[in-house]
């Protein structure tokens, strides 16, 4: 499972960043990671360098093996906080999917 990190010019998308994410996301993701090809996180600050309730936003585009691609997205106060509230749908959304896949 590759990993990708972008993050618009008002997040820090340092090496530290990187790593706490990606680690976020593989703890989050480790029952159906073998069913995932690519994950690109995408970070902004919808209100730019304003203070603001909501305004971190995380999407998580995800490529599932023989599938489309799904995105998801969380809106929260914290960087964090969207990440961790994207991973909790993103894991609902491939459960679902991975549900029917073996069902078929």
């Amino acid at each position: 499972m590759t990993i990708q990190l972008n993050t618009d010019k008002t997040i820090s998308g340092n090496e530290k960043d990187h790593h706490y994410f990606t680690s976020m996301i593989e703890e989050g993701l480790k029952n159906v990671e073998s069913h995932i090809t690519r994950i690109e996180i995408h970070l902004s600050n919808e209100k730019g360098i304003k203070e603001g309730f909501n305004d971190m936003r995380c999407l998580l585009e995800t490529r599932i093996e023989g599938r489309q691609p799904i995105a998801v997205s969380c809106q929260a106060d914290t960087v964090e906080q969207a990440v961790s509230g994207a991973i909790d749908k993103l894991t609902a959304s491939l459960e679902t999917i991975l549900g029917r896949m073996q069902n078929h």
